[in-house]
């Protein structure tokens, strides 16, 4: 798959001098409803209006979107606004539906697109379509099967592509509705520079205060855009009340929001800068080799249970480690989430270690 500049045309056809923003409501809720939002972010930094007419829940008996009579609401929208208007399809129905009611901003959800042969059904059914086809990622963390996603779309001719990084579910309980795994939406961003890379706050948050942060760090990480959900009376919608804003929280954000340069010409700025990247490559490559001299203590710790027959897994020593490593992670300034996540990986490595040796 060759992602080139063809494909982000769509993008630098706004001609926007900020990034590019998709607003509106999480839900379609009625066609006053659809109407209000979309004229209060009329002549803002708005460029797409969005609003999921059917709406993928976890568990029946919730609300399921409006269905097809949204669409016709959006139409008016757009009729009304000239914004253009995007939603979400989850089968080549809500395809069908969606292209006969002129929709211009088609995205693939979290939910569909952990399933190859519903995104394959989707890409079939746009096959060389000239709208814009945009791609969350999966459910959970897995790069290649968002890849998948952007290359099927790839391989059935369409020009206009993007891809929304609404964050990760997890087991374990953070900050956020779905864990943000920035690393890989810049994995996916090194290997495809041309491929827009737009940021869901909404969904990575999951609560309305946290949305300006977390909108801030896309952009310093030169995402392209962001899509913030937005409602006139947030606390009462049909659907994801706690993570939508109001237009008005929506403008100020836009405003607060701070826009970085990727790099400066200025001589001594960039030698400060050299010199401070010369330190941190040389402790990553001190991390690296006490890293190995750990696994190779692994792997002695492992010879010695292999002699007496002891299990791998020691939960009281492992659970003394995580306890003292957070304390001392504190007292260097270190998020205990970030403290966890790399001792977790870790301790999975050094399983790993002493597994070989004990299976030898």
């Amino acid at each position: 798959m060759e992602i080139t500049k063809e494909h982000k045309q769509w993008l630098v056809d706004f001609n926007l001098n900020h990034p590019l923003v998709i607003a509106g409501p999480c839900s379609a809720e009625t066609e006053e409803q659809v109407l209000k939002i979309a004229h209060e972010l009329k002549n803002s930094d708005v460029s797409i209006f969005r609003a999921g007419i059917w709406k993928p829940r976890t568990r029946p008996g919730g609300f399921e979107g409006v269905g097809e009579i949204g669409l016709k609401w959006l139409q008016k929208a757009k009729a009304e606004t000239g914004l253009l208007m995007a939603t979400e399809v989850a089968n080549a129905q809500h395809v069908k539906l969606a292209l006969e009611h002129d929709i211009d901003v088609l995205w693939i959800g979290a939910r569909t697109t952990v399933n190859p042969f519903a995104v394959q059904e989707i890409a079939d059914a746009l096959q060389n379509t000239d709208k814009i086809v945009l791609i969350k990622n999966p459910v959970n963390p897995d790069l290649s099967l968002w890849i998948g996603g952007v290359e099927r779309l790839y391989n059935a001719g369409i020009k206009k592509l993007g891809v929304i990084h609404r964050g990760f579910s997890t087991y374990e309980k953070t900050k956020f509705r779905n864990n943000p795994e920035w690393q890989i939406a810049i994995d996916l961003q090194n290997k495809f520079p041309n491929l827009p890379l737009i940021c869901d706050p909404s969904h990575i948050t999951g609560k309305r205060d946290m949305i300006q942060e977390v909108s801030q760090q896309a952009l310093d990480l030169n995402y392209d855009g962001l899509i913030i959900e937005t409602h006139t009376d947030p606390d009462n919608a049909w659907s994801d009340a706690a993570q939508q804003v109001t237009p008005a929280t929506l403008k100020q954000i836009f405003i607060d929001l701070k826009m970085r340069k990727e790099t400066d010409e200025n001589a001594e700025w960039n030698k400060a800068m050299a010199m401070q990247r010369a330190y941190i490559d040389e402790l990553d490559t001190k991390l690296i080799e006490i890293l190995g001299k750990r696994m190779k203590l692994a792997e002695k710790i492992g010879q010695l249970k292999k002699e007496k027959n002891v299990a791998i897994l020691q939960n009281k020593r492992w659970n003394e480690i995580l306890g003292r490593m957070i304390l001392d992670g504190e007292d260097k300034g270190l998020n205990e989430d970030f403290v966890l996540r790399i001792y977790k990986a870790i301790h999975q490595e050094s399983i790993a270690h002493q597994e070989k040796i004990i299976n030898k």
